[in-house]
């Protein structure tokens, strides 16, 4: 297979940048352009929930890559320009300015869009943490609020709950889940993380789901729960999980379900791929499809993706991982831990803080998880998680 002379990768954050520099290593020397909706250079997310949010890190540390090595990947950053549609057969995607750009082949890592709840855009006070610009707006708003009410009970809000904490604020934290990260962890781990937010002083409302925000003169007052107990709120923010930014690809042709369908070769269509967040592909070794929203999978399918660009045929078989950080906790999660999974200690003291657990599912171990124990999770997922 030739590789394509030119290649547009619509998305310039970690996924699309990781394509683009694994394309320079592997030796492509063609036409090489990133469309983003962004106007800054690229950075990194994890830290706007906690460093940048905290304001412990200056925006320029979140930064991927400085200017001059942007430079030397040889490549045209075409910033400021959301994506608004697809032609598939011309390889050829147009932009809210009109602009049109093609190529020979295209990759999307248009990531995420985040969850809204109804009648939030009509109130000041009132946020959502997605973008570099979202955790200015954020930190702007809670040095000067006093109480906050963070809607979800997932890692974003968790974090967020954490983060502003740690800034002296008072903090309430609602959701649907029976504990913080439930669905996602399982109870047993949950639990101990719930528990760590309420000896930090976080108030919570879990299991009730959020009505509606209250406010006055155009200035959010509160969350009110199904229960009709009003949550005081001089800031809010929603954290209840984003969707693949896919509303541009409608009627391209490419399959969109749980994001931008792709095969085993992370390949949406004939010249085609998709990466990071926003792609669905199939795990040849798990058997089932995957869309996973963490950090590391952005750099790990983006080898893959970039590879196949090239010529190879390869598989995208990773073991999934992520992390979170919330006070003086560090979490590695290993494989697929869930809420349907059994959990036991392997190793440590939940009690001391320090422990290391595994899932089982039909006998077999589908996870592991540290909790301040990342070598002991490492050798863990050594010893039971293999690639397939």
């Amino acid at each position: 297979m030739t590789p394509p002379e030119s290649i547009l990768i619509v998305g310039a954050s970690a996924a699309g940048l990781a394509t683009a520099e694994a394309l320079r290593r592997n030796g492509y020397t063609g036409r090489l352009t990133l469309l983003d909706t962004e106007p800054h250079l690229p950075y990194d997310r994890p830290p706007l929930s906690k460093q940048v949010l905290a304001g412990a890190w200056e925006p320029e540390r979140a930064q991927l890559r400085m200017q001059q090595q942007l430079d030397a990947l040889g490549a045209e950053f075409v910033r400021g320009e959301p994506a608004t549609a697809l032609d598939v057969e011309a390889r050829a995607v147009t932009t809210a300015s009109g602009r049109v750009v093609r190529a020979d082949a295209v990759v999307i890592a248009t990531g995420l869009v985040p969850s809204r709840l109804p009648g939030q855009d009509g109130l000041a006070g009132v946020h959502v943490l997605r973008g570099l610009d979202d955790s200015l707006a954020l930190r702007l708003g809670l040095t000067a609020a006093r109480r906050l009410v963070v809607v979800g009970e997932g890692v974003l809000g968790a974090e967020i709950a954490a983060t502003a904490r740690g800034m002296g604020l008072d903090v309430t934290l609602a959701g649907m889940g029976r504990a913080i990260l439930a669905d996602q962890l399982g109870d047993v781990i949950a639990d101990h993380l719930t528990r760590t937010h309420a000896e930090h002083g976080v108030r919570l409302r879990l299991g009730v789901a959020v009505e509606a925000l209250t406010g006055a003169a155009g200035r959010v007052t509160g969350v009110r729960l199904a229960t009709g107990e009003t949550l005081d709120a001089d800031a809010v923010v929603v954290a209840i999980g984003a969707r693949p930014a896919t509303a541009w690809l409608e009627g391209s042709g490419l399959r969109l379900g749980d994001g931008v369908e792709c095969d085993a070769r992370c390949r949406a269509a004939d010249g085609v791929y998709a990466v990071g967040d926003v792609a669905s592909w199939r795990h040849e070794g798990l058997g089932r499809k995957l869309r996973l929203e963490n950090r590391t999978n952005a750099t790990e399918q983006a080898q893959v993706v970039a590879a196949n660009l090239l010529g190879a045929n390869r598989a995208y078989t990773p073991i999934p991982y992520f992390w979170t950080d919330q006070y003086d906790v560090k979490i590695q999660a290993h494989g697929l831990p869930s809420a349907a999974a059994e959990t036991s200690i392997a190793e440590g003291d939940p009690e001391q803080r320090r422990f290391a657990a595994v899932y089982r599912e039909d006998g077999r171990i589908t996870g592991v998880l540290g909790w301040n124990m990342a070598k002991q999770a490492r050798v863990l997922r050594q010893q039971h998680l293999t690639p397939a």
